[in-house]
């Protein structure tokens, strides 16, 4: 192979086919041929060799010629992120505006209980270097806590405390207003592991009540998206998620005419949220 070769499973992210984890496992499952040969994980590849993805051929592209969209979604409460459900529930991919030749896909997940910012893109290796734990994205909640806080509890959060998958911590809790069973905390981690916001509170004997996200990365949920609403993020915004992620910064393509038709048709209007204030620690960032 050239030198120009890159691992199979980059570009058909790049392709838009779905994240990075999510085109291994299409590999190893054997949904993936290469030039006729069912391809297995660790192949590498070039621009010129013919890809098929359950049988139907894939357009490999350049990491230049790949457009980079992102919106951003306000996930109500008891959606789920999946693409399907075998239950029939609503899912996050229920309200995104449809694409032609290419599939959203989520940069991190947020559980059917937990409410908030939750970011989608195009381009899949933007999702798994956003991702990733080396990238250290910031991730901020918004938590309301039953139950009385105490500062010593606090400071086991911050540093850190062994959970069933390994050590964990807050970065920030900052306190956010209320008294009693109705206290709001905002909190920042460094991953997104599977309730794990939930789970730090659990092991000092708390509970939470409510769980939302309101930043990932330097994005806010703000006034734009209102509960189960979504907002393609400015060029500016899209700017700083790929120098957080360490990629050239790429133009975001203008809609075609076509395209803005079909976004407009799926829009979802919804009851209005309360837009959440950014804690003390976040202001004048």
């Amino acid at each position: 192979m050239s030198t120009t070769s890159e691992k199979l499973q980059k570009v058909l992210a790049r392709a838009g086919l779905g994240s990075r984890r999510e085109m291994e496992t299409a590999i190893a499952d054997g949904r993936v041929k290469v030039n006729g040969k069912v391809a297995t994980l660790g192949d590498r590849i070039e621009m010129r060799d013919r890809v098929a993805v359950d049988d139907r051929p894939v357009t490999l592209r350049g990491a230049e010629e790949v457009p980079r969209r992102v919106i951003m979604y306000n996930k109500p409460e008891g959606e789920l992120c999946t693409r399907k459900d075998p239950e029939g529930r609503r899912t996050v991919f229920d309200r995104l505006p449809r694409l032609k030749g290419e599939r959203w896909i989520a940069i991190g997940r947020l559980d059917i209980n937990t409410s908030g910012l939750l970011l989608f893109t195009t381009d899949g290796e933007l999702a798994n270097k956003l991702m990733h734990p080396s990238t250290e994205v910031e991730r901020e909640y918004a938590v309301r806590v039953m139950g009385e806080v105490k500062k010593e509890q606090v400071v086991a959060m911050v540093e850190g405390v062994m959970l069933d998958d390994g050590p964990a911590r807050f970065t920030d809790v900052q306190e956010f207003g209320g008294e009693g069973i109705n206290t709001w905390f905002h909190v920042v981690i460094m991953e997104g592991r599977n309730r794990e916001v939930r789970r730090l509170w659990e092991s000092q004997g708390l509970t939470v009540s409510r769980l939302k996200r309101v930043r990932y990365g330097n994005i806010f949920l703000d006034k734009r998206t209102k509960a189960g609403e979504w907002v393609e993020l400015s060029q500016d915004e899209i700017d700083d998620l790929s120098a957080t992620a360490g990629l050239a910064v790429r133009k975001v393509p203008e809609l075609t005419p076509d395209e803005k038709n079909r976004w407009s048709r799926d829009k979802h209007k919804r009851r209005p949220v309360q837009a959440m204030r950014k804690p003390k620690a976040q202001r004048g960032r």
